[in-house]
Parts: C-alpha cells; sequence; structure tokens
C-alpha cells in the first residue's frame, strides 16, 4: 500500500466522496463519473493513480501524472485532487481524507493479479456505483489513433442533441453548475442562416453587468492540459487586470467535425463535436459554449453574440499560434476592434492533440500490446459482477 499523504486527516462523513481512477487524456467518461458522484455527497476527491501503478497494472500512459491532475483539478465538480492513490483502493486512505464512500462506474476494475481493485471497500460496504458513459474510454480512443478512423464523426451536433433525448439529457446534466444538481453553462448553437443566428438549447446563469464578457475558440480535441491551462490562464489573465471584479465570464466556441478535419487533415478531430462539447462543458474555466462555432470569430458574429446576451465581447484570447499568409488570420476582426489578446507560453503549451497521437504513434508496439491486453481483460472483467 502506498504511503498516506502527509496531510491533516479529515473526519469521516457521508458527504465526502471518494472516486479514482487512471483520468488517461481526459474525457468525457471521466467527467460523467465525477458528476455522479459528486451529486451522491457535497464534497468530492479524487484520486489519481501513478504513471508506475497504471503501467504496472494496466500498461503505459499517454499522459503523465501532472498532465492528469491538470485535467482533473479543471473538472469542476472535483473538489480536491490526490496523486499517487493507490491501484487497489485503501481504507486508510479514504479515512485519511474523510470519505465515507467511493464510487466507481458499474464496470469491473483489476489489478495485474486479475483482483477487483475495489475488494476492500465492498468487504466494507463502503462502496456505490453509478452508470458508466457508454461509447467512450481511453482505450477507444487510443483505438481510434491507431487505425485512423473518420467513423466516428457527428454530421450535426445540434440535430442530435434536439432528437435524442439521451443526448440532450447529457447536455442539460454537463451543463450544471459545482454542485451537479442546479443549472450552471449555457448551451448555444450558431446557425447563420437564420435571424438571430445563435440559439439558445440549454438555459443556464447569463453573464452579470459585472462581468467582463470573454470568448475563445478551437477544437478542443482531447481536451488536454495544453487547453486546459490556456483556459486557466485566461480567467487569471482577467482577474489580474480587474481585481475588483467578478471573474470573467468565458464563452467556448466549439469548431464542427469537419471544420476541424478541412484545417488539420489526416483523421482529426480525434473526438468528435459530441465528445469535445461534453469536454468543455465539464471545465470550471468556461461558462457557456457555442456549438458549431465558425473558424474566425468575425466582427458580425461576435455582435451577434452580444445581442444574444446583451452584453458586449470585451476579450478574444488565443495561444501563440502563427497561422499561414494565404490561409488569412481568423482574429484580424478581433485584433481591428483592439480585444485580441494573447496568452503566453506555459508548461503545457506543446501538449495538444498532434503531440498526443505522436506520443501514441511513437510507442505504437506498446499501445498495440496495450490495447491487445486491454481486450483479453475486458473479456474477463465482463464476466465478473459487482456485489
Amino acid at each position: 500500500m502506498s504511503d498516506l499523504p502527509d496531510t491533516t486527516p479529515v473526519p469521516v462523513s457521508d458527504d465526502r466522496i471518494w472516486v479514482d481512477g487512471c483520468f488517461d487524456f481526459s474525457h468525457h467518461g471521466h467527467a460523467g463519473a465525477m458528476l455522479q458522484a459528486k451529486q451522491l455527497g457535497k464534497h468530492l476527491v479524487v484520486g489519481i493513480h501513478s504513471d508506475e501503478e497504471i503501467t504496472a497494472n494496466k500498461g503505459p500512459t499517454v499522459m503523465n501524472l501532472k498532465e492528469r491532475v491538470s485535467a482533473v483539478d479543471a473538472c469542476k465538480w472535483s473538489d480536491l485532487s490526490v496523486p499517487y492513490a493507490p491501484y487497489v483502493t485503501q481504507i486508510p486512505w479514504l479515512d485519511h481524507f474523510g470519505c465515507q464512500f467511493v464510487v466507481h462506474g458499474d464496470d469491473v476494475t483489476t489489478d495485474a493479479d486479475g483482483n477487483d481493485c475495489y475488494r476492500l471497500v465492498k468487504a466494507e460496504d463502503r462502496f456505490k456505483i453509478v452508470k458508466r458513459t457508454p461509447g467512450i474510454s481511453t482505450t477507444d480512443l487510443v483505438g481510434r489513433m491507431l487505425l485512423c478512423t473518420k467513423q466516428h464523426y457527428i454530421k450535426s451536433i445540434t440535430s442530435l442533441i434536439e432528437t435524442d433525448a439521451e443526448t440532450m439529457q447529457r447536455f442539460e446534466m454537463y451543463a450544471t453548475d459545482s454542485t451537479g444538481l442546479a443549472p450552471g453553462s449555457v448551451v448555444w448553437t450558431y446557425e447563420p442562416s437564420k435571424t438571430p443566428g445563435i440559439r439558445e438549447l440549454i438555459a443556464g446563469i447569463d453573464p452579470d453587468e459585472e462581468q467582463r464578457v470573454i470568448y475563445v475558440d478551437g477544437g478542443f480535441d482531447l481536451f488536454s492540459s495544453g487547453q486546459i491551462e490556456f483556459l486557466r490562464l485566461v480567467v487569471e489573465a482577467e482577474k489580474k487586470k480587474y481585481p475588483t471584479r467578478p471573474p470573467p465570464y468565458v464563452i467556448a466556441g466549439i469548431h464542427d467535425d469537419y471544420t476541424i478535419n478541412k484545417q488539420k487533415g489526416l483523421n482529426y478531430p480525434i473526438m468528435n463535436s459530441l465528445e469535445r462539447s461534453l469536454c468543455v462543458l465539464q471545465c470550471r474555466y468556461i461558462n457557456a459554449v457555442i456549438l458549431d462555432a465558425p473558424f474566425s470569430p468575425s466582427k458580425e458574429f461576435l455582435n451577434t453574440i452580444a445581442e444574444n446576451i446583451d452584453a458586449k465581447v470585451q476579450g478574444v484570447y488565443h495561444g501563440p499560434t502563427a497561422f499561414m499568409p494565404s490561409e488569412g488570420d481568423p482574429y484580424a476582426d478581433a485584433k481591428e476592434m483592439g480585444i485580441f489578446f494573447e496568452v503566453d507560453e506555459h508548461e503545457f503549451s506543446s501538449v495538444n492533440a498532434g503531440t498526443i497521437v505522436d506520443r501514441i504513434v511513437a510507442a505504437r508496439g506498446r499501445f498495440e500490446e496495450r490495447q491487445r491486453k486491454k481486450g483479453v481483460k475486458a473479456d474477463y472483467e465482463v464476466n465478473m459482477t459487482h456485489d
């Protein structure tokens, strides 16, 4: 068993919930587990396994521990991240952090010896089951990268939300606030052929008159520490410039699958628009999202946002990305309006979808072996059931 952290113990309470895992490059399945866990209590503690333990029990990690902690910290339902949590969940760790219950999805996770990772907490009747998010996993995403598939693309995320009750329900869940129980983020869709051009799909908390409205955009593919740190720094930059104001109201424009593929080629995006949108929605640095946002936030588009929320967009942020002269600068209008700002390089600047794919390809043999072992292990685990 790993040594307990050198922190002050917390009294055990039913309101304190523990969830743990690898959280190897963040996806909405991880967020869904944290959301459901948070809804069962008031304070969520998230244990994150070390690179070494994951490698020994499951196979090589794609993201290192620091990058994985960054992703957990960014989830609005996480209250405390605990790195180096043991792969097999231990009672002393729960007691130390005051957590009466452990929450996990309705699938079985086993260690290197084939034993249930939650057998110790189950024996103490301190285990609760939530629904596992279907259709998404780190293993599935690694497979997409190795096979260069495009079958996961979605033609219209708006149509899917409006015609599929399960998808609408999932968006409504991920749009909740930090409690997981009340309205939080707003979800809009951009429809340039219609008036007013931006339509509300899910209501949430609108900006108040003291908040500066900030716009960011992108594909947010394989929502990783590079994008997360960018968003965190946008909020920090605004707080530093305007310390007496409330934190900024950050709107994230999310491009559709075909817009991203046109710009990046190959089989990008690795995550489709449904998966990417849910990743952004769960982020604590985001207040609203606009689905199918244009690649270039024109003056007309920014004014449409302003008319929709009755407040001007006062800043458009982006990282220090160079654009080819032949392509034109997608932020030319924002620069002309004097509202464009750049976030400086940071420790995760190089972490993006491209570098994550490069990591997989560079270690293709190791990850193919991981995929093979995962398949064998999955067959074994599916025959096990939670007690």
